[in-house]
């Protein structure tokens, strides 16, 4: 917050600090819903996701993160199941022989400097409504409104959905919204070899240790080092949310660094 509300927070009491914080944080993305509720293509893409709400109940699903360790993954396994994919997972589909069922992506600067390749993909994707700017609405594409601020689990996606500095956590509302049971992540691996401020911008120099292909973010490419702290948090409340609805996420990431979900053996899966 800024330096003025941490100076307000010396003359109110400590009772009324988290109202002073969530009235602040929604004061930010509070000018964005109107156009984000009203807006033609938002219309279109919340009437597709209220055809979407619940409606795989009784499936499970998993969700892909895009870690080294996925190398490592029987991904073949995959076939026949619901699978949601992220950001550049489409750069593995010719290798794999198949797509995920679902791609969600959220990262200004991903969608920016991948619009063509997004625009062309005609399979369910879900992007986040700022991408309008980059990829329009087509038969494929749903815009959600992502947000950065007043952390939150959606139950229900075609309102608001906070980030939580990943991708994946996007996908875990909106695994939730459609009703999957159990979500099993794989590829999640919750550590990464470049380091830096969080959400610094940077330049790939060269090949890309941090993801399951070396040219995921290749050289010359802009992105943004990781929030693993926030993150954490998400997956907390995530946890918390499926399990009230007496739902489960699991996570079989082989190796994985992600201590918040149950582990299970991903081969035991099958």
């Amino acid at each position: 917050m800024p330096a003025w509300t941490r100076t307000l927070a010396r003359y109110v009491p400590a009772w009324a600090l988290p109202w002073l914080r969530a009235a602040y944080l929604k004061s930010l993305w509070l000018p964005q819903w109107p156009a984000a509720r009203w807006h033609p293509w938002r219309r279109e893409s919340r009437r597709r996701l209220a055809a979407l709400k619940d409606r795989y109940r009784g499936h499970r699903a998993f969700i892909l993160g895009n870690g080294p360790s996925l190398r490592r993954t029987d991904v073949q396994k995959l076939r026949g199941e619901f699978t949601f994919g992220l950001n550049r997972v489409y750069l593995a589909f010719p290798q794999w022989g198949f797509r995920t069922t679902f791609l969600v992506s959220v990262n200004d600067l991903v969608i920016e400097q991948c619009a063509a390749d997004l625009q062309a993909l005609d399979m369910p994707k879900f992007l986040t409504w700022r991408a309008r700017r980059f990829v329009p609405l087509d038969a494929h594409t749903t815009f959600l409104f992502t947000t950065y601020m007043d952390p939150t689990f959606a139950t229900d996606a075609r309102g608001r959905l906070w980030e939580g500095a990943t991708v994946t956590y996007v996908a875990l509302q909106l695994a939730f919204h459609m009703g999957f049971d159990p979500v099993i992540l794989v590829g999640v691996d919750h550590r990464f070899e470049t380091q830096g401020p969080a959400n610094q911008t940077v330049v790939s120099e060269g090949d890309d240790p941090n993801h399951f292909l070396p040219h995921y973010f290749g050289r010359g490419f802009r992105w943004q080092l990781p929030d693993l702290v926030t993150s954490e948090y998400a997956y907390r409340l995530a946890r918390q949310a499926y399990e009230r609805a007496g739902r489960r996420v699991l996570d079989a990431t082989i190796d994985g660094q992600l201590q918040v979900f149950p582990k299970v053996a991903y081969e035991d899966l099958f």
